[in-house]
């Protein structure tokens, strides 16, 4: 977006990170980024009562009329009674490849009523692009069916999985023979940095990042092998192969896509020393 004077606007963010990127194509920037969210009806998710009545012990799905069972079947789950909005998974799975984007997978989230899709392999500026486009026709189909999509990083409070926007990141350098130094150097710079990312990685985050439910605190930073609770994940085969990827597990449902991705890009690749985002409104 821009003004009339064709300067971009204060909230433009797609413009700031592209100036990051420009220059450095070289470095052949590589993002997969795993877009979490929760689908609402009548100011509940799916699958979730209307009635606050509980269960009282029983298990079977049969006497479930209170709150849904705890976590754990509903995890890329089969079945009418653990698997709610696979209509809206598949139609949105089915325009955003109609549209020409990059989705790489989906698939059911700890969460009763939560999703996930995963955009990429993107390369830099274009990550950004298509997590915007994937969110806009995710909107339209869920208005055609009557349902309201959330982005908000802890939809339900407790002991209830909330959602992020993990993104996986790396460089031709860290996918070459030797790469794995290159990811734990970005790994070191992050943690530098980590107040600065996390100011700018989706507002509510707080409640999302608290240690439990597969996080690591808002308030400390840690990478680590096929850590789920920690800040950055380094896959196991990446550590065995010695090259590979990172992900980064802080970054919030609502995240901006080109904040993230720019941020990242710049603090593990480049100085680090952006304060391109640092006056945007509402980050």
């Amino acid at each position: 977006m821009l003004n009339p004077d064709m300067t971009p606007i204060p909230t433009n963010t797609r413009t700031a990170a592209a100036k990051i990127f420009e220059g450095h194509e070289d470095q052949v920037p590589w993002y997969g980024i795993e877009q979490e969210y929760t689908l609402f009806q009548d100011g509940v998710p799916l699958g979730w009562p209307k009635s606050t009545a509980r269960p009282f012990g029983e298990t079977s799905p049969l006497y479930q009329f209170g709150y849904p069972g705890p976590q754990g079947p509903y995890y890329c789950g089969v079945g009418y009674d653990v698997s709610f909005g696979r209509n809206i998974m598949e139609e949105h799975l089915d325009v955003c490849l109609a549209a020409g984007l990059e989705i790489g997978g989906t698939n059911g989230e700890v969460m009763p009523g939560q999703w996930e899709y995963q955009v990429g392999p993107c390369v830099g500026i274009d990550a950004g692009d298509q997590l915007h486009m994937s969110r806009y026709l995710l909107h339209r189909v869920c208005e055609d069916n009557g349902i309201v999509c959330s982005f908000d990083p802890k939809p339900i409070p407790g002991n209830w999985n909330g959602a992020g926007c993990h993104t996986n990141f790396s460089t031709k350098k860290m996918r070459e023979d030797g790469g794995l130094a290159a990811i734990t150097a970005a790994c070191d710079a992050y943690g530098v940095n980590h107040e600065k990312h996390i100011k700018l990685y989706g507002a509510g985050n707080e409640r999302r990042l608290t240690g439990d439910c597969e996080t690591n605190s808002i308030d400390s930073f840690k990478y680590g092998v096929a850590d789920r609770g920690a800040s950055i994940r380094i896959p196991r085969f990446t550590d065995a192969d010695g090259k590979g990827y990172l992900e980064d597990r802080r970054p919030a449902s609502n995240m901006d896509p080109y904040v993230v991705t720019a941020l990242i890009f710049d603090t593990g690749v480049l100085k680090g020393d952006t304060k391109a985002f640092d006056n945007i409104p509402s980050l």
